[in-house]
């Protein structure tokens, strides 16, 4: 088994080019760490002998595939959060893909309508709440956190992060803009800082006594939980499981798209679909403190322990279809100010 794999933090363009024609590859354009999908592929190659390639970068692989064009080698895109699959599919760089093993594994609301992106794994956008200042059942529910009572004791990270536009837009979906536009600014009256940092940060900030809310990603609470460093701060933090008991926890994915350009189409279809399937569903979620998007694989690990999450059915591309929408009410309000 061999996984060839290019590092392009910084700039996508210092990445070396991928051969666009292999009888027995796949090339990869990934948002996600190459070393986060290491075992995943390990196990795609050692069961089809196909070799993958990964070309990595924080940003920039859309800009690339249009500039490539017909000519790009890469097959698949894998990303976190549907904002970028989205942006893959309007700017035309996606091809549609009705396949039968793809969506007996995934879910409809997981996976665009006509085939252009597929979801790997879920995270519920989960509320984050101190252990010490918070009782247990306090708060329940996102629409909880305008409520006046918490005025001064909520952190966030900017209002235009994808992952809370992806949530604004789920509220957006359920409450109409004008609802949620209230909600969102009563949100901002309760803030106990300017928005900052990252999600970590905010579990941080909680156990340092800054706020006694947050939002956050499910999976980041995971990963600090694992990290000796960082788990004394995560162990001053519950998870909550917003709308349990209602319409479910807003949830993201992340998740992957065939390419116009892909040379390597059999290939590459061979791989969304063992992503799809059970043994890769669970290895791809335990490493990442993920979800499998497989409703038929149940979650292992650290996030089996925290108990069933209950995720709000929507339909991701609803979300995405709302995504400007959140863009404009997180101005209007000024949230980040």
């Amino acid at each position: 088994m061999q996984i060839k794999h290019v590092a392009a933090a910084l700039a996508v363009a210092s990445a070396l080019p991928l051969s666009a024609h292999g009888a027995d590859e796949v090339n990869i354009y990934s948002y996600r760490q190459a070393n986060l999908l290491q075992p995943l592929l390990n196990a795609f190659t050692e069961e089809t002998g196909i070799e993958t390639n990964v070309v990595f970068a924080k940003n920039g692989l859309a800009e690339r595939l249009e500039r490539e064009g017909r000519n790009s080698p890469a097959d698949v895109v894998m990303t976190v959060d549907i904002s970028r699959l989205n942006d893959l599919v309007e700017r035309g760089l996606t091809q549609p893909l009705e396949n039968d093993v793809l969506e007996q594994n995934i879910p409809e609301n997981l996976r665009h309508p006509e085939g252009k992106w597929y979801a790997l794994t879920t995270r519920g956008r989960m509320i984050y709440a101190s252990v010490d200042r918070v009782a247990d059942g306090e708060i329940t529910s996102y629409e909880e956190l305008a409520d006046p009572k918490w005025e001064g004791r909520i952190c966030t990270r900017s209002g235009k992060h994808p992952y809370n536009i992806a949530l604004f837009s789920s509220m957006i979906a359920h409450h109409g803009e004008e609802e949620a536009q209230a909600w969102l600014a009563g949100l901002q009256n309760n803030l106990a800082r300017k928005p900052q940092g990252g999600d970590r940060d905010q579990i941080k900030a909680i156990a340092e006594g800054v706020c006694d809310l947050s939002i956050g990603n499910s999976y980041y609470y995971g990963k600090m939980l694992a990290d000796e460093s960082q788990r004394p701060a995560a162990e001053q933090v519950r998870i909550v499981f917003p709308n349990a008991e209602g319409r479910g926890t807003h949830i993201n994915i992340s998740g992957i798209a065939l390419t116009n350009s892909s040379p390597n189409r059999e290939n590459a279809i061979k791989l969304m679909e063992f992503l799809s399937q059970e043994k890769a569903q669970q290895i791809y979620a335990e490493a990442n403190t993920e979800y499998p998007a497989n409703p038929d694989i149940q979650p292992s690990g650290i996030v089996a322990s925290w108990g069933e999450m209950h995720p709000d059915s929507l339909s991701l591309q609803q979300i995405a279809e709302n995504r400007e929408a959140a863009v404009r009410m997180v101005d209007r309000v000024d949230y980040d100010n």
